[in-house]
């Protein structure tokens, strides 16, 4: 059986050639099941039984939902607890023919909930809203069991899927069009917005509530279908999901939930390809995003991406160090750093930067890792061993460069094998790999800058754009920064930026489209000119 975790504080200043300290001597000395399990040779020691750990087990199913019913399967793949690696259930593992008919059912549903008034589907959206907040706790666990994240960060993530409902169910009402004075005397033209139809949905391991959430409110505001497609590693949130939905009375067949694994690129293209998906809306790698695109093109569907980030993280030397270092771990270490807008560089002003790494370090030195739902944990397992792997390279690769060790910097093998210790680096440079490359994990590399300028081009030096920040008590400069650094999203003074309200989305290779906000809905709606000749006098 995987032992069971324990709260466990953050050792300071680890010397770098100890990065990989305790795996020999657990092969050496664990039994041979905790060995094989560490090794990866076996997956899963044990199970966990999701359903005793729920209030409403109805919420826990393992089937797919297609046209508002369970869809079990012959073939199925296996869902770990990543602070464990004890089995919690297993998910049908569709192929592209079975997608088919998710599709086909979403199809027949959007030709009568299109026609459906956009107050009952705001309803709809208030009454889905009001039983996932009903479900908080249950949810909660689920997202914990499967994504690792503490259960309090968990509950917060219900509560942020929650709000895009209420936004949603907000906005419906207000897709507008627009009266037009055409340049033909006595003409008249008016724009009216409809539903684009059966629409794609992908979506990461990271946030397996809001993800969803984000993407399928604004498609049932505006009177469209979905197929979800969630990730493999964490299921069993978007079914229930489903449920909730159902239970609230959103048709059959509006939203749909498949689960595959082994026929990832097959059900991925069927989404692109099929004719009768009208859009896909993605969430996740840069690389995946482009494969989608060339897979859409034969369809020419409407796209929204958002895809990988490597945020900068800017503290001009006006800021109080002590602000800046509260935004800092907030935005860098929440979900152990498996976030898209997570700080993945942190540029510190000269003439703070010793204040300031040493205090991040004790900050960060006050964590607690370990399994989700104890109490007292602040920061859970990564998702899996090839997260672990990424972070274990980077810091390897920014000491070989000359980066310090403050705090972490090694795995935290004694606890679990997805587990590394929360990491601070300093005196990084900006030739190690954490300045190219995304670490999705929980490593603060902070290096010196000494002017306005040379941060604002090292902030840009990188492919994608999607989240960056700002710490300056300087209004001017803060307006100067922001609109100069080439970033979706610019946080200045605080460390989280995401809200149901404000646009959510990247530029360059972080993609395109926006979510949440007023201009979340527009993704999923055609304008229509409708054009009137000779209708009354010239104007």
């Amino acid at each position: 059986m995987a032992r069971p975790t324990r709260p466990i504080q953050i050792p300071r200043a680890i010397p770098p050639q100890t990065t990989s300290w305790g795996v020999a001597a657990n092969k050496q000395t664990a039994p041979l099941a905790s060995r094989m399990l560490r090794s990866g040779q076996c997956h899963s020691l044990s199970t966990i039984n999701m359903k005793d750990k729920l209030s409403a087990r109805y919420l826990f199913r393992e089937a797919a939902i297609i046209d508002g019913k369970d869809y079990p399967s012959t073939t199925h793949f296996h869902v770990y607890d990543p602070a464990t690696q004890a089995q919690i259930g297993i998910c049908p593992d569709l192929t592209s023919r079975q997608v088919d008919e998710a599709i086909a059912a979403a199809y027949k549903a959007f030709n009568s909930f299109r026609r459906t008034t956009p107050f009952e589907r705001a309803k709809l959206l208030r009454e889905w809203r009001d039983l996932v907040m009903e479900s908080q706790e249950d949810l909660a666990t689920m997202i914990t069991l499967e994504n690792g994240k503490p259960i309090a960060e968990a509950k917060g993530e219900v509560a942020y899927a929650a709000s895009f409902m209420d936004w949603f169910a907000g906005e419906a009402p207000r897709a507008y069009g627009d009266v037009i004075a055409p340049s033909v005397a006595g003409n008249r033209a008016i724009t009216i917005k409809q539903p684009l139809g059966v629409c794609g949905i992908i979506t990461p391991w990271n946030f397996p509530a809001a993800m969803i959430t984000r993407k399928v409110s604004a498609a049932i505001a505006a009177g469209c279908t979905v197929v979800i497609k969630p990730d493999s590693e964490t299921p069993f949130t978007a079914i229930a999901l489903a449920k909730l939905a159902k239970i609230a009375g959103i048709p059959d067949g509006v939203v749909n939930v498949i689960t595959t694994k082994s026929y990832l690129k097959e059900v991925g293209e069927k989404l692109c390809t099929d004719e009768r998906i009208k859009k896909v809306s993605f969430t996740g790698s840069t690389n995946v995003g482009k494969l989608l695109m060339g897979q859409s093109s034969s369809t020419l569907k409407k796209l929204s991406f958002e895809l990988g980030g490597n945020a900068p993280f800017i503290v001009f030397p006006d800021t109080p160090v002590a602000e800046a270092v509260t935004a800092a771990v907030s935005c860098k270490f929440r979900g152990s750093g498996q976030t898209c807008v997570c700080a993945n560089r942190l540029f510190v002003h000269e003439s703070i930067y010793d204040e300031f790494c040493e205090l991040l370090a004790e900050k960060v030195s006050g964590f607690k890792i370990g399994n989700g739902l104890e109490e007292g944990v602040t920061h859970g397992p990564l998702i899996h061993d090839r997260a672990v792997d990424k972070v274990e390279a980077h810091v390897d690769d920014a000491v070989k460069h000359g980066g310090k060790v403050l705090v972490g910097g090694k795995r935290a093998t004694e606890i679990g094998k997805y587990f590394y210790y929360p990491t601070v680096i300093r005196d990084a440079k900006p030739r190690i790999r954490i300045m190219k490359e995304e670490t999705f994990g929980p490593v603060a590399a902070v290096f010196k800058f000494t002017s306005e300028e040379e941060v604002i081009a090292l902030a840009n030096n990188v492919e994608v754009g999607l989240a960056s920040y700002v710490m300056t008590n300087d209004i001017n400069r803060a307006f100067r920064v922001a609109e100069q650094l080439e970033y979706g999203m610019v946080g200045v003074n605080t460390g989280i930026i995401s809200d149901c309200a404000t646009p959510f989305g990247g530029v360059k290779f972080s993609g395109f489209g926006r979510e949440g906000s007023k201009y979340g809905i527009e993704e999923y709606l055609n304008i229509k000119a409708i054009t009137f000749g000779k209708v009354g006098a010239p104007y």
